[in-house]
């Protein structure tokens, strides 16, 4: 049993004796509240699945519990009892009823969020999209007055058949029945269909009537950005996975590409690759909120294609961390997306964009969060062709998992990156080995080399490979050597002194990164080879003895 979004454990003697902290379990509760709910396990240890087998619970602390927490919280529900585990020792379950209509906060009024398996304070600009946001928590469960008798048949035969051929589905679930079916997505409720049911399996006029069904426009921009085309889905005949073939299908400039070399063969890259656009729809019909007006853009220009999603993330995902992050909005959702195999995995395709786009050697996506609406940008460009050669041998002679591909996508890319700016371009969270575990077996089977050392230490593509593979990338002194690169600015100084960090860099190469040059000049005037003239940024460079 692992700690989540959901479930947190802690050790008996947070509410017992002397060590006990109620202000903690406060927050924790707070966090659950703000959230979904969830469950605190009192009496298991954070490293354990079990609580000791001679543990026994005393039953008063229940209520001692109970009471605590509703003398040091605002607005927050429990229910707490004792259980048995399996080992025989007993714990308690205290569950933390969601709060869907108010914001939950400790007495000391602190506000709290949960976010993964960790409790994070809530900023003010989150606390007021906090109060926005909790319409939409219960929106896909809210009974509406269509009975289930008014259900689409066509959609519900057709629901059930991709269930049925699901590979996420068990066979329990197959067997259901209809009724059963609904029940088990939360389609329907006590005779009625669900925001959800209707959504998904209603009829067009039901459809309409929710607040707010989503409507799709596809606008085509020439290379003035004067519009040339338009599509626009509004009649609210068409459910989410009816929406996203439609988009895929109806719009035919999907359909064009080029071609690349691949070894002896040809390859097609379209300039917006399928999966790419799937998943962006995808993303935008799951995440988006449906208790607020709002409709989808799709921007296709000459050079990009952008995607316009009305709202903000879900708290606790940024731009910075979006290929990270899985909170979903709308969860119900998330979870019949990814059983009908439409999301790569619940709640997030954003991996598997930067995967496509790396592999074919286009840039990886750019999230952007406005004042209210998200925008994801897709390049049409392929940097260098003979990337995605590099990529398709890399595979095929090593079966590289996703996050390796990736990697080695954005290595090649930049044909030498330090691996801060690696950390930057796939917003990695600032923990230990965490490029490390992206690069997984890259450097051990040597497609990937690396030189330095701690925070300088860069990456590049092993040139014994590039040289295997017969890569014919462009050529550039991102990879030169130091010796070279310091004789290289020996020669501009020599013809230029006195001379400034900027202009060398210009002269001598510009993706040649200016640390690099740096680190080089301090090492030459260590060793006397340069003189320095001024201070910090109007410092210039000449030789030590004029020839």
């Amino acid at each position: 049993m692992r700690e989540n979004q959901y479930t947190e454990k802690k050790r008996l003697d947070i509410v017992i004796g002397k060590t006990a902290n109620w202000k903690e379990l406060a927050k924790d509760c707070v966090c659950f509240a703000n959230s979904r709910g969830g469950l605190i396990l009192i009496g298991i240890a954070d490293n354990e699945n079990l609580p000791p087998q001679n543990q026994k619970i005393d039953a008063s602390l229940i209520f001692t519990i109970e009471k605590k927490i509703s003398e040091n919280t605002v607005n927050v529900g429990v229910k707490s009892s004792i259980k048995i585990a399996e080992n025989g020792g007993e714990f308690i379950e205290l569950q933390v009823l969601f709060t869907s209509s108010t914001i939950a906060s400790t007495t000391d009024a602190k506000y709290y969020y949960r976010s993964d398996n960790t409790c994070v304070p809530l900023l003010p600009d989150e606390l007021s999209r906090l109060f926005t946001d909790k319409p939409s928590f219960i929106w896909e469960t809210m009974k509406t007055n269509v009975a289930v008798t008014e259900i689409d048949e066509l959609k519900l035969v057709n629901f059930k058949a991709d269930i049925q051929k699901s590979s996420r589905t068990t066979i329990n679930i197959k067997q259901k029945t209809n009724e059963e079916l609904l029940d088990h997505y939360f389609l329907s409720d006590d005779g009625f269909l669900t925001n959800i049911g209707v959504l998904w399996l209603g009829k067009r006029k039901d459809r309409a009537k929710l607040l707010y069904s989503p409507t799709i426009h596809f606008l085509k921009f020439d290379e003035k950005e004067q519009k040339v085309n338009k599509l626009l889905w509004e009649d609210y005949s068409l459910n989410p996975k009816e929406l996203i073939e439609a988009i895929w299908t109806q719009i035919p400039d999907w359909k064009e590409g080029v071609d690349v070399a691949d070894g002896m063969f040809r390859k097609f890259i379209p300039n917006y690759e399928e999966e790419v656009i799937r998943e962006l729809m995808a993303n935008a019909l799951v995440h988006r909120s449906y208790t607020t007006r709002g409709d989808i853009f799709i921007n296709l220009y000459h050079n990009r294609l952008e995607v316009i999603n009305p709202r903000l993330f879900p708290i606790g995902v940024t731009a910075n961390n979006v290929l990270h992050k899985n909170v979903r909005r709308n969860p119900y959702l998330a979870q019949i997306f990814y059983d009908l195999h439409l999301m790569d995995k619940e709640g997030s395709g954003i991996d598997k964009m930067y995967l496509v786009l790396l592999s074919n050697a286009k840039q990886i996506p750019v999230p952007y969060q406005g004042d209210d609406f998200v925008k994801f940008t897709i390049d049409k460009r392929i940097l260098n062709v003979e990337i995605v050669s590099l990529i398709n041998n890399a595979n095929n002679d090593f079966d590289l998992n996703y996050k390796e591909l990736i990697s080695l996508g954005l290595i090649a890319q930049y044909n030498s990156i330090k691996a801060i700016e690696f950390s930057k371009h796939l917003n990695l969270p600032n923990q230990t080995n965490v490029v490390n575990h992206w690069l997984g077996k890259l450097i051990d089977v040597g497609l990937i080399v690396s030189k330095g050392k701690t925070k300088g230490v860069e990456y590049l593509v092993s040139p014994a490979f590039l040289k295997k593979a017969n890569f014919k990338g462009v050529t550039n002194l991102k990879r030169i050597e130091n010796h070279r690169l310091e004789e290289l600015i020996y020669q501009d100084v020599k013809i230029y002194q006195p001379t400034s960090i900027s202009d060398i860099n210009i002269r001598i190469g510009a993706e040649i990164s200016r640390n690099k040059i740096q680190k080089t000049l301090k090492s030459m005037c260590s060793n006397n080879i340069l003189k320095t003239q001024g201070s910090l940024k109007s410092t210039k460079y000449f030789i030590r003895q004029t020839e």
